[in-house]
């Protein structure tokens, strides 16, 4: 990696969803589709979805905070979740799907905690932000056919993403 490039991990909800509210941003050099926070190493997709490797799936950003802070990271990411809901995301149920942040810097932590409190009492949401802050833990890149999937399959994501009530969801509480 780049000495000025910096990572950015964040789960929340399915990892299709996640990509492109930051693949569109400069200073953002990728997004990977991947699986964080679990106990097997290399898991599979079928795995993961079962809910029995610990695993949540997750994008990790690979960015330049020359160009893109990582409080606006943060910022894109609360913008795209539930972060009151322990269920999961939206449509997708389960212990895979749940949010959460991972840091990989102190700064990033405090950042991130910072961020959540903000967020907790500036009345977006009447219920309490559950989003855990946790330290960043290895990450494992999905199967390919997960890579990019709003550019390779855009019509099965946007039909995913309006099934879902994530958008709908995101225009209720964001302006």
């Amino acid at each position: 990696m780049e000495e000025n490039l910096e990572l950015a991990t964040f789960a929340g909800g399915c990892f299709w969803c996640m990509v492109k509210p930051f693949d569109q941003w400069n200073g953002v050099h990728k997004v990977v589709s991947g699986y964080t926070g679990g106990t097997v190493e290399n898991p599979t997709y079928e795995q993961v979805k079962e809910g029995e490797t610990g695993h949540l799936e997750a994008v990790q950003i690979t960015f330049d905070p020359d160009i893109i802070s990582y409080r606006t990271l943060l910022n894109i990411y609360w913008q795209q979740i539930d972060p009151t809901d322990d269920g999961g995301q939206f449509h997708d149920r389960g212990s895979s799907y749940k949010t959460a942040i991972f840091y990989h810097s102190e700064l990033q932590k405090s950042l991130a905690e910072e961020s959540k409190l903000e967020l907790q009492n500036n009345g977006t949401f009447s219920k309490p932000i559950i989003t855990p802050i946790l330290r960043a833990v290895p990450f494992y890149a999905a199967e390919d056919y997960h890579q990019d999937y709003y550019k390779k399959n855009p019509d099965e994501y946007l039909e995913d993403r309006q099934k879902s009530g994530r958008d709908e969801f995101i225009k209720k509480h964001w302006k």
